[in-house]
Formats: structure tokens, sequence, C-alpha cells
């Protein structure tokens, strides 16, 4: 079947795109739609109408494509010969118009959307920009102020908001192709619009492009991409079209060649990737529609909070009745605070919290096919729950501890049946981090995984599935990663040093303030419970342990790593004292660190760290580890994630 198909009825040429899934723009698709153009213009239609089969418009590019050697016909021409085509094209977009689908969609003449459609230029997150006129049209549609916004920032808008900005004509009341035929058909009466090349600039606010480019310097981290389409639009308002296409094109190029966009791309189909022994599961997931979760506390309440607005109703057990009050508080809160910042609508907020029912009793959660446990990190209070759970529970419910350090095989071994129990490791806050270790015990069945699959794909997190052992992937590496660190300390580093050459590297946030802002006192009981097992003759830095019985456990007491007494991280002499006694204490010559050698000890620890998750089976790939890394604990992007870069340094 052809990617590209027309039909000519009732004075209308009916172009379809068919290209599945998502119906990306390839050769094959390039190809159909120019013969298509240069076909119409020998025929006698008024006007064409130019739509996406299935539920996306088009998705943008064939990312396969990118990095490749491009081949003809090339996008921008082919927009060329639609933008002037004699009659008006009108895009009828049924879904999301992304990317070079945006593109096309600004090359046509009129532009009409269902309610539920989104359209954006994404591109930066690939480590391109837009190559085919999308920064030089973009401006000539919008403001200004919103061009920068979609270009940059990569996040694709609403139908709605992008009819308020005129990036679409109308936002459908009915049937899409029957008002999209209405309001072609009216274009040709009234005499074909002039395509976006042709306009002026849309009036706006005066642009600061010195202020623009200092804002997102600093948002980008090292990403060139955002800086690139923040060049390309200041060309388009600054050049004439031909010399303002001719650059964007000269920068997609250079892009799409760059190790930048080459890293983003393994990162994009990496995400796609991961989890594919949930993938592979063959059985029948538990039914999510009713969930139960046991623990209101900070992260309990995320993952209800998750599970709501997901669409699922939920029962959330606690001790006693003031803890569960606290706990249906705490959710409320919660989700009046995604309302707040615009991730869900009011509506949406209050018919979420309505699905929410607390109780003190464990018979109160038989109905719900999955269970998850979100107690405190100890193995004794985890036990003791599933004891519970295990006594009163039906035997095809699934049960799960959200873990992110305990042995999954131990709860398990005290059940019934050991094959209905998983891990699932939300990051906090869990109804807004995306990524979901998802870990198999020894004895997990294929229900469980496929179970812990689906409820990834219903919260729309990345599941990355990581066997049993200390930490599993993410929080094994990075306290690998962590004790290196420490170690540095002892030798001459300091944490200041330490947290800027990492955010020099891409990271958001250095190691240290993040310490400080989760709080020094979790690791600090787990280290000392683990201390009668751990070896005399092994490396073991003080350090943090001097912070933590100095009382300094991070923000939620004003000091940590650093002295958060004036409302913001300052350095503090008293922890470089500490640091330097410790560094006494164990007979070593400090020494001065430079940012590279930080970032390379960073390095080498995580990939060290990684590849014997990977030779020991807990990972069941290295693009897991990179996903794990990049998404759950800051890793840039646009670095492709630690085995990523290690291989290509080989």
């Amino acid at each position: 079947m052809a990617d590209v198909s027309v039909d000519i009825r009732d004075g209308l040429g009916w172009v379809t795109i068919d290209n599945p899934p998502v119906n990306a723009i390839g050769r094959g698709v390039r190809q159909g739609l120019l013969d298509v153009a240069m076909q119409l213009r020998e025929t006698d239609v008024r006007a064409v109408v130019l739509t996406g089969a299935g539920s996306a418009f088009v998705a943008g590019a064939d990312i396969r494509e990118l990095g490749q050697t491009p081949v003809a016909p090339f996008l921008p021409d082919v927009l060329t010969a639609i933008a002037a085509s004699p009659v008006p094209w009108v895009a009828a977009l049924g879904g999301v118009a992304l990317g070079g689908g945006l593109e096309l969609a600004m090359a046509c003449h009129s532009r009409i959307a269902v309610a539920g459609a989104k359209v954006g230029l994404p591109e930066v997150n690939i480590g391109i920009i837009p190559g085919s006129g999308g920064t030089v049209r973009l401006p000539r549609l919008v403001p200004m102020t919103t061009a920068i916004r979609l270009a940059t920032g990569g996040k694709p808008i609403a139908a709605q908001d992008a009819f308020e900005a005129g990036l679409i004509d109308r936002v459908a009341q009915g049937d899409l192709l029957t008002e999209a035929a209405e309001m072609a058909l009216d274009l040709a009466a009234a005499g074909r619009p002039v395509p976006a090349l042709d306009r002026d600039l849309v009036a706006g606010e005066a642009i600061d492009w010195d202020a623009q480019e200092a804002l997102l310097r600093k948002r980008s981290r090292g990403a060139a991409a955002p800086l690139e389409a923040l060049a390309a639009l200041k060309s388009a308002a600054e050049n004439p079209v031909d010399v303002a296409l001719a650059a964007e094109r000269e920068r997609f190029l250079r892009l799409a060649a760059s190790e930048e966009a080459a890293a983003l791309r393994h990162v994009f189909f990496a995400e796609r990737g991961a989890g594919q022994a949930l993938k592979q599961a063959e059985a029948s997931p538990a039914d999510l529609s009713r969930v139960g979760v046991i623990g209101g506390g900070t992260m309990g309440a995320g993952i209800a909070t998750a599970l709501l607005l997901s669409g699922s109703q939920v029962c959330l057990v606690e001790r006693d009745a003031a803890a569960a009050s606290l706990a249906g508080t705490r959710v409320a809160q919660t989700i009046a605070a995604s309302v707040k910042r615009g991730a869900v609508s009011a509506a949406r907020g209050d018919a979420a919290l309505a699905e929410l029912s607390t109780d003190t009793d464990y018979m109160a959660l038989t109905d719900c096919p999955l269970v998850i446990e979100a107690v405190f990190e100890d193995m004794g209070v985890k036990r003791e729950v599933f004891d519970r759970l295990d006594a009163v529970m039906p035997a095809e419910a699934i049960l799960a501890t959200n873990t992110s350090y305990l042995d999954v095989n131990v709860l398990a071994a005290t059940t019934k049946d050991p094959s209905r129990i998983l891990g699932l490791h939300f990051f906090s806050p869990a109804h807004v981090m995306k990524l979901l270790e998802v870990v198999r015990g020894d004895a997990t069945g294929a229900r469980a995984l496929a179970t812990g699959g689906a409820l990834a794909k219903r919260l729309r997190k990345i599941p990355v599935v990581a066997g049993v052992c200390d930490g599993f992937i993410g929080n094994r590496i990075m306290a690998a990663y962590r004790r290196d660190c420490e170690f540095m300390l002892e030798e001459g580093a300091l944490p200041q040093e330490v947290d800027a050459a990492m955010e020099a590297f891409g990271f958001a946030m250095g190691i240290y303030a993040v310490q400080d802002m989760s709080g020094l006192d979790i690791a600090w009981a787990q280290r000392k419970a683990r201390a009668a097992q751990r070896d005399p003759a092994e490396r073991y830095a003080h350090i943090a342990d001097r912070l933590c019985e100095a009382g300094r456990l991070g923000r939620k007491t004003g000091k940590g790593w650093y002295d958060y007494s004036s409302g913001k991280a300052e350095t503090d002499p008293e922890v470089t004292r500490i640091i330097e006694a410790e560094s006494a204490r164990a007979g070593r010559t400090r020494r001065a660190f430079t940012e590279a050698e930080i970032i390379t000890r960073i390095l080498t620890s995580m990939q060290r760290e990684g590849q014997a998750v990977l030779d020991e089976g807990i990972a069941e790939g290295p693009d897991d580890i990179d996903v794990v890394m990049i998404t759950g604990y800051g890793f840039p992007r646009h670095k492709g994630g630690p085995m990523y870069m290690a291989r290509r340094a080989r």
C-alpha cells in the first residue's frame, strides 16, 4: 500500500498519509506527497484536504533516517511544492502533528484540528532543530515569544492553545473531515490564503535576544540544540526568508550529524526498548481499575496520586484512623499542587480525588487485584505487612513492594505464593518521575511481571526490569559513585567542587546538593545497619557519618553538606574542617582536583558498577542502565548515559 494516497471527489483532493504506526515522514512519504502535489496541479480540484490515517496526523520525521546521508526528495522541497499550489491545502489534524508533521501543516494554507490534537516542534529533544522551514514559518503564524517556547522547549501544546496562538485556524466542533472540507471550499471561494513564508512576522513584544540566550544557556545545561533553535528564530526575525531558510537548513544538517544528536537518538530508542521482560511476559495482567496502597506517607501518597490521575480507584490503608485521615489529606494536597502547576485540570483533579477511599482494615483491600505496599523502608515492617496481606488477599491478587534497596526474595519467601510478588521502585515524587524499576525476584511469575508492565503503561512511566541486589540498578550505581566522591573528599576535593563539576557536565544538581535535599539520615541508617557485615579491609569514608553525628541532616535541619541558614546553599567552614580532619585520620595527603578529574572519576565509577550489574544479570542490557541513570538520577540526556559513553570511548 502506498504511503500517500489521493482521492478526488466533490471538487476536492483528499490526500491521506498512511505510514503506520504514526505516519512518520520517511522517504516514501516525502516522495508520495511530492508526486501528489504535482499530480493535483493537473486536475480541476478546487482545494485539497490533507490528513493522516489512524490516530496521528504526522508524529515527525523518520528518526531512523537522521544521521544518515539525506536522500531526495528533501522535505523542504516537498513543502515548497505544497505551499506553491495554486489551490489551497487544508491540513486536518486528527491527532499529533509534531516536528516535520507540524512543518508540513504550516506549509499548508490553513489548519484545523480535533480538540484532542497536540502540536509542537520537539526536535531539540533529539539534538536537532526544525530543518524544513519550521523556525521561519512559525513566527509568521504566532508571536515570537510563543515561537521561542515551542522551538527551544520541545513541549507540544494542545489544540485550543494552538488556536489561541494563531498556529491553527479552527478547532473542529464536529466531524473533522466534514469541517475541513467546508473550510477548504470556503477558502477556494475566497481565494487561496497567503502562504506562511509570504507573511510578515506576527506582531508582538520586543525580544531581548541576549537575555533569552542567557536564560536558555542556563536551562539547557550544555545541550546545543536549544541554543541553535533560538539562533534560527533570531535569523528568521532579522534576515530575508531565503537567507533564514538556508541558515536553518545548515544548522539542521550540522546538528543531525553531531555527537549530541547521536546520543539523544540512542536515548530515544533506549527508552522505547526498555522493559523487554515485561513485554515478553506470556500472561494477562491484573485488572488495574482498582488498586490498593498501604502507607500514606510521601511515597505512598505520590503512588496513590499517580494511580488516581490514571483513572484507577485507590483504597489507601494506614495503621490507624488518624494516619488514614492524614494520608487522605496528603493525597488531596498533592493533587491540588498538580492542578495549581497546570499538570491537570481542576475537574480532572476533583474526579480523581473522588475515587480515593482510606481505611485501617486490610480486608478493605480484598477486592483490589493489585496491592502496592509503601511503608517505611525496614525489612521487619515490610514483612509484617506481607504476612497480613498473605492472610487476607485472594490467591490471584498481585502483591508489590515499593522498595529502593531491600531484598524482594526475602519478602516473597514468607508468602504462600512467591510468584505473585514483585518489587516496584517508584522515584519521588512518584506522580511526577517517569522511571519505574520493576524488580523481578527469583520466583516472580509472568502474571506479576505483566502487571508491572501494564501499571507502567497506565501511569505513563518508563519501566526497566531489575534483578534483586542491594539498590537494584540505579541506587547501586549511585552508591558506587557516591562512595568514590567521598573518597575524593578524603583526597583533597570539597563538596562544592564536586557539585560544580557535575553541574558543568550537565547534571541539574551535584550529588551533595541532592543529598541535602533528600536528607542524609536515610543513607546513614542504611550504613549503620550494614556496618556489622562490612569487610574491615574495605575502604570506608566516615565523612558523611560525622556530619550526621553532628546533626547536619540536610535542608530539613538547616545544615548538611551546605549551610542553609540564609535560605540558600552556602559553603560551611565547619564541613571543610570535618573533611580535613577525616583526611588526616585516614592518612590521606590532600591535593587539588580539576573538574575533568572529578567527572572522570564519577563516570568511571558509574561505568565500572554498571558493568558489574550487567555481568550479574541484574539489568537486561546496557541501554536500560542508561535509561535508569538519565530518567531517575539526573544524568544529562544529551550525553547518552554512562554505558553509551563507555562504548563510544572504546
